[in-house]
């Protein structure tokens, strides 16, 4: 069977970095932290007083503010982001492609601020007080069918929820329906907007969030002091297309997305399998799918997620992975930065990675300042790298066992 190769054409995003790709990239390559004091919800009543949220961003720049209302947050941060990845990659959607171009949005949890919201009016003022809109706005599909309506794009619409890894196992299979020849173009990527009552108690309760009162140094991926990780909130979309049909309408293309591999831990419900077995697996799978070596990786954007299990193991598992060429690998967590954006994490790190590969620079993992004997690889630490990017990895590793790992490449016509 013909596999149809596969490039990136758009980009767009909304993070803690900032409200474009342009922005966001900016702060990255500068070592900025998106990380802030917890505003969202009344940070007095838990053990984190952090978190990366997204600064200043408004709806009613990108829909109708009537319409931005029956939406959840992690909804708008889809739309926003896919808006921006369809302007940037110039695409037209019209009565005669429309039913070639699919949407494809993972998100980990949906609209759990709506839940909280509407249960609260439920306890206080009864079931017929409960908005109309309550389902539609809670459910984590609802990203990419409002998109799909935004847009106008009437191919396979659908939505991955693998946790942490639904960003990057909605953009892996996203890549596939290119592949096989069941759309010509996907509008692909994550969403999230977990921060929130219940989501800050849950994640507390598991004793999984840093408890640094620092906003800037609280999130500390490989680094011996690391005490768990920044929630964050964003959403991060790919414009996916065949190869032919990004070059019959002439399109700019960042790069080629290769290799896609996804397993399951089969071990426990939250933390990772021994020695990252789940995602040595992954990544093998990636490569293979690729055509490529372990020598061919330049660079690795890490899961990393400054927690003590993850990033021991992810470790451990880049090692065994690429053997001798771990040592000279560069890995980073751009997390870091970012926080941890859940289900949105693994498209916003696809984005980075294409934009290493584009620009021929390397985002730093920052607040790395003392190293961990357990973490021993070459983290770039502190301060963004220059150098030719001809091929990345990028790990994204969920509850319930979820690993998914993407690799991107130059694009050599």
């Amino acid at each position: 069977m013909k596999r149809n190769r596969v490039v990136i054409t758009g980009l767009g995003a909304v993070t803690p970095l900032g409200n474009s790709v342009a922005t966001t990239w900016e702060n990255v390559v500068a070592g900025k932290s998106g990380v802030g004091k917890l505003t969202r919800v009344d940070a007095s009543q838990f053990p984190t007083v952090v978190a990366a949220e997204l600064k200043d961003f408004d709806p009613g720049h990108f829909m109708d503010k009537k319409e931005a209302r029956k939406m959840d947050r992690f909804t708008q941060y889809a739309v926003a982001s896919s808006l921006m990845a369809v302007e940037d990659a110039k695409l037209e959607i019209n009565e005669k492609n429309a039913d070639r171009i699919g949407v494809w949005i993972g998100s980990g949890i949906g609209g759990m601020e709506t839940y909280e919201q509407q249960f609260a009016i439920f306890q206080e003022k009864g079931h017929r007080r409960v908005s109309p809109f309550f389902v539609p706005m809670l459910i984590p599909d609802m990203a990419a069918g409002q998109v799909s309506i935004t847009l106008g794009a009437k191919g396979m619409n659908s939505c991955t929820v693998t946790a942490c890894a639904s960003g990057a196992n909605s953009i892996g299979d996203a890549f596939k329906v290119i592949e096989r020849g069941d759309a010509d173009v996907m509008v692909t990527g994550g969403c999230e907007a977990p921060i929130t009552n219940m989501a800050m108690a849950g994640f507390s309760a598991a004793k999984a969030l840093s408890t640094n009162p620092d906003p800037a140094t609280a999130s500390r991926p490989f680094d011996l002091n690391r005490d768990g990780f920044v929630m964050g909130e964003g959403g991060g979309i790919l414009i996916l297309e065949s190869l032919e049909h990004a070059q019959m309408r002439g399109a700019k293309i960042y790069a080629e997305i290769v290799g896609y591999g996804a397993t399951g831990d089969a071990y426990h419900i939250t933390a990772p399998a021994p020695e990252g077995e789940g995602g040595v697996r992954a990544m093998r799978m990636a490569l293979k799918d690729a055509g490529l070596s372990p020598e061919d990786i330049d660079y690795m954007n890490a899961h990393g997620t400054s927690t003590h299990y993850n990033d021991k193991y992810e470790t451990l598992a880049i090692k065994q992975v690429f053997g001798d060429h771990a040592k000279k690998l560069a890995v980073s967590s751009t997390k870091s930065m970012t926080g941890h954006l859940l289900g949105a994490a693994g498209a916003v790190e696809a984005i980075f990675s294409v934009k290493a590969i584009e620009d021929g620079i390397i985002p730093p993992t920052i607040n790395y300042e003392t190293p961990d004997p357990e973490c021993d690889l070459d983290y770039v630490p502190n301060e963004a790298r220059r150098q030719e990017v001809r091929a990345v990895l990028s790990n994204s590793l969920g509850f319930g066992g979820h690993n998914a790992t993407l690799v991107f490449k130059k694009f050599n016509g």
